[in-house]
């Protein structure tokens, strides 16, 4: 009770901060769909649902070809796959001219960007809802053997193809290794496979969020589970109204926001484009698993062993 009194009186102090802002003005980009932000930008835009062997239903949004070209002509189709906390808005969100998707679709490919479960697109399940409990028990171990799959499977159906490309961001990369070694037959329907940050070795993650996961990972998820909190960082209005309000280029607390990203995925001041935190804030984070962080957190801290006993094993030869 205490906790929704404090949101309510922190949600009106932000309604009346962002009145009083008269040199903000905010950014349309922020308040749509994946799927919009396509049509807003001339661009054809398509939703399919994938629903996978245990009951998710997965949302592909797709751009099947470049602003303007000819529909009955039809490139390779690549599937891009976002990381940890995020969506397909992720390849659309920088705009026509940055946005990867956008460059992609525009030399040929028939671009396809998934969205895993429990992300903002995906979150429904034919034998459960997001209150369950049981809706959170996955990690990316379950996205690499089910949700990589189940969306290759779908896109090569759909489009005729027996292979297609691949590329995937951070997380988005993880699950693909795990999709190589624990389905080595989809191997065959990947024509190239690009990593864009990618994660597998975890000794030198520089992600403060998930070095402290893998200092306090058994006792973070005890807690978590004791509090009833299974979903970690929703998309909510909140977030989208602390951005606009408090992340923009008049705002004074525009570097707090920028440090709360680096908090996450580590510290890179020279690559953040802070004009766009409010339109980044307003699709990121997308909500996650609170598995996948205490996984991602066991992945450092056995990484860190294993260096450790190289260098013991090393130093006594």
């Amino acid at each position: 009770m205490q906790m929704r009194v404090v949101l309510v009186v922190l949600g009106l102090a932000l309604v009346a901060h962002a009145r009083t802002v008269k040199t903000q003005r905010k950014n349309p980009d922020q308040d749509l769909t994946t799927p919009e932000l396509i049509v807003k930008y001339g661009y054809p835009a398509e939703s399919h649902t994938v629903q996978t062997s245990d009951g998710y239903l997965l949302t592909l949004h797709r751009i099947p070809h470049g602003k303007g070209a000819d529909p009955s002509v039809r490139g390779p189709p690549i599937l891009l796959q976002h990381g940890l906390l995020c969506s397909s808005a992720d390849w659309v969100v920088m705009g026509p001219e940055k946005g990867f998707a956008y460059l992609l679709a525009d030399v040929g490919y028939d671009v396809w960007m998934g969205n895993v479960r429990g992300n903002t697109y995906s979150r429904k399940n034919v034998h459960m809802t997001p209150s369950d409990n049981a809706f959170w028990e996955f990690s990316w171990h379950e996205m690499g053997v089910i949700d990589v799959p189940a969306m290759i499977d779908y896109i090569l159906e759909k489009t005729g193809e027996t292979s297609l490309f691949y590329a995937g961001h951070s997380m988005g990369t993880t699950m693909f290794y795990v999709m190589g070694s624990e389905r080595p037959e989809y191997n065959a329907k990947i024509r190239a496979m690009f990593s864009l940050a990618p994660v597998a070795f975890m000794s030198h993650l520089k992600s403060p969020m998930i070095q402290l996961a893998s200092k306090v990972g058994n006792e973070l998820e005890w807690l978590l589970n004791l509090m009833g909190i299974y979903e970690f960082m929703p998309q909510t209005e909140l977030l989208t109204l602390i951005g606009q309000v408090f992340c923009n280029d008049a705002a004074i607390t525009q570097e707090i926001c920028s440090n709360v990203l680096f908090l996450i995925g580590g510290y890179d001041s020279a690559q953040l484009n802070r004009t766009m935190l409010p339109v980044i804030l307003g699709h990121t984070p997308a909500g996650a698993s609170t598995k996948e962080l205490v996984h991602y957190g066991q992945g450092v801290q056995s990484g860190i062993l294993s260096l450790q006993q190289g260098l013991t094993e090393a130093e006594t030869v």
